[in-house]
């Protein structure tokens, strides 16, 4: 079974990789996948071996929370808690202006001693209002042998306020930094109150869905018509569905009227099918839940309610897509999960080669050069790097009604470099004008016409460098004169299942990345071969069941459009890693010191307060970033 379970408390990549660590570490999990930008978990389990309450209960255990329950809306969870992340950030500030004014004597309270001791209150009400959560999440995390980035915050911020209030009272009292110690707090606040804001914004394709559902719908009772919570609707109900309104459920008409015409309504359904007409609905029409009658009022028997309509189905389909992994993104978690422990060695290497170079006398210089490394690091970046350039990504496909299910259909789109076609109901619709009896009389140009920008798809694709072949079970004249009609050059005729396999096989064999688009029951075999399988929303369930990507629209522009989206997004990934790797690579050196190697007269040296400064940039540029390909 698998489900989509929102994470509360995760706030960098090495908390999604021991989220996710721990959760494929529990007996009855087959596999889980967790998405730090999507703020979830991906989880396939056997319910007979493993309850939610469990996986709850053991990641309670290292300080994070899955939202099982049904009476808890995720929403206003998130909301709270971007609330209570503002109010720590904004009193952060608030105590840290305060303690540097303090500091550079600008509010005359007394001499150095006096100076030192307000500076150390205000520093430990910093740690403790604001930044209380570093030092209970590190705790938890260690307990259980792991580490992120609140570990690295923790102790940094411990270890240069024992060191300034030692000096406080019984070492150098102009050797203190306490300011530093308010300063990582308020900058890494800071950052992940950005970041959160950032972060939503890849997330709107998902709240948009949302907001397709309905709340509420009317029920036809005893010949009545009530308001009632969508909640209670249930199959076999009579509902009546009114102008303007969105339909509450997936069902049948059984009535229409509008002032155009007397038995029927026309429903705008471009919102799920991307179709701008509004569709005609009579007695025993089809309508899916979150479409808008724009003319007359209907009333329909509810066939599909709650997670079976087509709509929440969508809506499943692309969180569970966001949730997904690329393969790349494995890479990262690997990595993240031993960042933080390879950071915490090099802050230690750094303080002791001081140690060695100056002794006693740079003591100083080696503990905030440590500190300053333990502060600069950010696992953040690197972590945020592929999910929110899938998101971005997955949510923008889903805009122009194509449903990725994977991430790593998404990034094996740009590698394809042949299409297999099916004719009939994928590039072709029978004229329904035609009775299908007749049809063999009839001239080809008016039996099977070709869908929307067929021939402009086709046309694209192979000057993006994919050959197209297709496929048909029709006859030889059939099948040249569509494949001409469409500009297709590669054709065979007279197809059956087997022959579909055996091409993408064949082609497969020949070292390409095929990808393979088809509607029915026939084209299954081959969809389940390609590396990429794309199905046509109108054809079979077993084609969509077996498809990795779903095209909603009859119109084919979505074909060269995705793989445009996809070669963007797997671009993106490469920039957002490239930068996450160069801000670490460059930033840690400078952090323990090596600036003095070249500037010693006047010495340069970065500070905790601007590493934590970085630090909190780093993560906002990578999320930033990934928001350009909304407008790619």
């Amino acid at each position: 079974m698998k489900q989509t379970i929102p994470v509360v408390g995760m706030a960098c990549a090495s908390c999604s990789a021991n989220v996710e660590r721990k959760l494929n570490s529990l007996t009855g999990i087959h596999s889980a996948s967790v998405s730090l930008a999507g703020r979830s978990a991906l989880v396939d389990y056997d319910p007979s071996k493993i309850s939610l309450e469990t996986m709850k209960k053991e990641i309670n255990g290292i300080g994070y929370d899955l939202v099982i329950e049904k009476d808890r809306s995720v929403e206003q969870i998130q909301k709270r808690e971007y609330t209570l992340l503002l109010r720590r950030t904004l009193l952060s500030w608030v105590l840290s202006v305060v303690g540097m004014c303090i500091n550079m004597h600008w509010l005359p309270i007394g001499g150095p001693s006096t100076v030192n001791q307000v500076a150390l209150l205000i520093a430990l009400a910093n740690m403790y209002l604001c930044g209380r959560q570093f030092y209970v999440s590190s705790v938890k995390q260690l307990r259980h042998g792991a580490a992120n980035m609140d570990t690295l915050v923790a102790l940094s911020t411990s270890i240069a306020f024992l060191f300034s209030a030692y000096n406080t009272f019984w070492g150098d009292a102009s050797l203190t930094y306490f300011d530093s110690c308010g300063m990582i707090i308020t900058f890494v606040l800071t950052g992940r109150l950005l970041e959160e804001k950032a972060k939503d914004g890849t997330a709107t394709s998902i709240k948009q869905l949302m907001g397709l559902a309905p709340k509420t719908a009317h029920i036809v009772e005893d010949g009545e018509v009530r308001e009632v919570p969508i909640s209670t609707i249930d199959v076999g109900d009579l509902l009546e569905v009114r102008p303007g309104e969105k339909v509450p459920v997936d069902g049948e008409v059984v009535s229409a009227e509008s002032f155009m015409t007397p038995d029927a309504a026309y429903v705008d359904e471009s919102m799920i099918t991307g179709e701008p007409t509004p569709a005609e609905k009579k007695k025993g029409s089809k309508v899916l839940a979150g479409t808008i009658p724009s003319q007359g009022k209907f009333r329909m028997r509810a066939r599909q309610v709650g997670e079976n309509t087509a709509l929440a189905h969508i809506i499943k389909v692309v969180q569970e897509a966001e949730g997904s992994k690329a393969p790349v993104q494995r890479i990262v978690d690997k990595a993240a999960l031993v960042f933080v422990p390879v950071v915490g060695a090099i802050a230690l290497v750094t303080f002791f080669v001081w140690l060695a170079v100056g002794g006693m006398a740079v003591l100083p210089k080696a503990i905030i050069s440590a500190v300053t490394v333990l502060v600069i690091a950010c696992p953040c970046a690197m972590g945020l790097a592929t999910p929110t350039a899938l998101m971005v990504g997955v949510g923008k496909a889903a805009d122009r009604h194509v449903l990725i299910k994977d991430a790593t259909a998404l990034e094996l789109l740009r590698k394809v470099n042949v299409l297999v076609t099916d004719k009939t109901g994928t590039l072709t619709i029978p004229n329904q004008q035609v009775d299908f009896t007749k049809a063999d009389n009839l001239p080809l140009e008016e039996r099977e016409k070709l869908k929307p920008h067929v021939h402009e798809a086709m046309a694209q694709l192979q000057d993006m460098g994919i050959d197209v072949w297709m496929m048909s079970g029709d006859k030889e004249e059939a099948a040249r004169y569509w494949a001409d009609k469409a500009g297709i050059k590669h054709y065979q005729a007279k197809c059956v299942p087997s022959d579909k396999e055996n091409l993408v096989r064949k082609l497969k064999e020949d070292g390409k990345t095929v990808a393979m688009i088809g509607d029915g029951i026939n084209d299954t075999q081959a969809l389940a071969l390609a590396d990429v399988s794309i199905a046509i929303s109108t054809g079979t369930d077993v084609a969509m069941d077996v498809a990795q990507v779903t095209l909603i629209s009859d119109d084919m522009m979505a074909l060269p459009d995705s793989v445009r989206l996809s070669r963007k997004t797997v671009k993106m990934i490469w920039e957002n890693l490239f930068w996450a790797f160069i801000y670490n690579l460059v930033c840690i050196p400078l952090a323990a010191g090596v600036l003095y190697l070249f500037y010693d007269n006047p010495p340069i040296q970065l500070t905790p307060m601007w590493g934590s400064a970085l630090m909190a940039f780093s993560s906002l540029s990578v999320v930033l970033n990934s928001l350009r390909l909304k407008w790619a």
